[in-house]
């Protein structure tokens, strides 16, 4: 139903004065009608925990617990693709599913790092279609921004030792996480729009990790004729076993997909398949050119990694043996890789109209809230669904679109257009 077509026929209705065949005004969406708030959207407050750090996770390498605290527990133990003289343990806590969506996630971490050590929280969320966002770092008033709205979160804590042997330590972790303003690439049109909806791919030039006995950043340990590839980034590192990550490779005989087992080679912060807005360091170079690769061609970074190290190659991928002679390398090479899990789909933008109009986590006004739109707006929509039936006022429809920018589903009643089913846009 159209906020126009109740003007036209003459009875502009207050929002709680609708009739509702089926639904009340609160299941529908509506909330108390009232003044709007400034923003497009009104968030919840904030929701706060604190993580359990007493027990494993089950998904963890090189890691020791004394008291509660968190340690290295092997002070030669490091990544095998990186080749660095640190050590490094990690560990992925219990994903924890929220009551509204969130983009927005700070961290007030108690640690003691050493000279020489450090710590990281890599953070990432679960939306609503059930795709996990790339890990991004949250640090000390610094929180970590995902690209899109997740009802859904993970930590992954990182410990990197001192390569005369200390080790840091991880007392305890509180997080706090709500719903910001949509992404400031949320809006983006031509051009732009279009790199964040194809999924990234770049021509870079790939080694052979080799390393079989070793064990990678996520605890794999490599065996002869593994599959596998190592991105200089714990961004689109996938945990052990899985291939949440996972990259399409193609060699001179064949394509191949493999999941990222392991951060290098060189650097272990250049997610250089990013736009440089997003991109963690080295903002300077262009999507889809790796840190060595401008290094070792053009003297960047005075020709070293992150490490201080000379860069001999300009390798931005390394391929477990399998991989590396499946896709047709015989020697290091020059091959295509497709960042599978970059790219947000397309999106389209239409008007909504309505007070305190609630956006459910499924499409159904039974599921649990997770934001609520305080008036009249435009809102990004991915995809739509055939859902619980809605009537209003003699109108009737069961199509609910998915807002990734809010990570959840709207009544497609509450967007203002002629049509029930949208035009232009797909199905989830």
């Amino acid at each position: 139903m159209r906020r126009t077509d109740r003007l036209r026929s003459g009875r502009r209705l207050p929002v709680l004065a609708v009739s509702l065949t089926a639904l009340s005004a609160f299941a529908l969406g509506f909330g108390p009608s009232g003044a709007q708030d400034s923003a497009a959207h009104r968030a919840a407050g904030p929701v706060t925990w604190r993580a359990d750090l007493t027990a494993a996770s089950g998904d963890e390498v090189n890691i020791t617990r004394a008291g509660g605290s968190l340690r290295l527990r092997d002070g030669r133990l490091r990544p095998a693709s990186v080749r660095a003289g640190q050590a490094q343990g990690t560990t992925v806590l219990p994903a924890r599913a929220l009551d509204q969506a969130v983009n927005r996630i700070a961290v007030d971490l108690d640690a003691t790092s050493p000279a020489g050590t450090r710590t990281a929280v890599d953070v990432r969320g679960r939306d609503g279609l059930g795709r996990w966002t790339e890990w991004r770092e949250a640090r000390a008033g610094e929180p970590a921004v995902l690209p899109r709205a997740v009802t859904e979160v993970q930590v992954r804590l990182t410990l990197v030792g001192a390569p005369a042997g200390a080790t840091p330590e991880i007392r305890g972790l509180g997080l706090s996480a709500e719903l910001g303003a949509p992404a400031a690439d949320a809006g983006a049109s031509g051009a732009a729009a279009s790199a964040a909806a194809t999924q990234s791919s770049a021509r870079v030039f790939a080694t052979r990790e080799g390393l079989v006995g070793g064990t990678t950043a996520n605890g794999h340990v490599i065996v002869p004729n593994d599959h596998f590839v190592a991105l200089p980034s714990r961004r689109g590192l996938s945990p052990k076993g899985s291939a949440q990550y996972s990259v399409r490779v193609c060699g001179p005989a064949r394509c191949e997909t493999a999941p990222v087992w392991d951060v290098g080679p060189w650097n272990t912060h250049d997610d250089y398949w990013n736009p440089s807005s997003i991109r963690e360091t080295f903002k300077d170079l262009p999507q889809g050119k790796p840190e060595a690769q401008a290094a070792y061609e053009n003297g960047y970074h005075g020709g070293l990694d992150e490490f201080g190290r000379r860069v001999l190659n300009p390798a931005g991928i390394d391929l477990a043996d399998g991989t590396f002679y499946n896709v047709g390398l015989n020697n290091n090479g020059w091959v295509t890789v497709t960042y599978l899990w970059t790219g947000d789909g397309t999106t389209r933008s239409f008007p909504t109209w309505g007070t305190g109009v609630n956006i459910r986590k499924q499409a159904t006004s039974a599921s649990t809230q997770v934001a609520q739109l305080s008036g009249p707006t435009t809102v990004r929509v991915q995809c739509q669904v055939h859902g619980q039936l809605v009537q209003v006022d003699g109108y009737s429809n069961d199509a609910w679109s998915y807002l990734p920018d809010y990570g959840g589903y709207i009544s497609n009643i509450y967007i203002d257009v002629p049509e029930g089913w949208l035009p232009g846009v797909p199905t989830c």
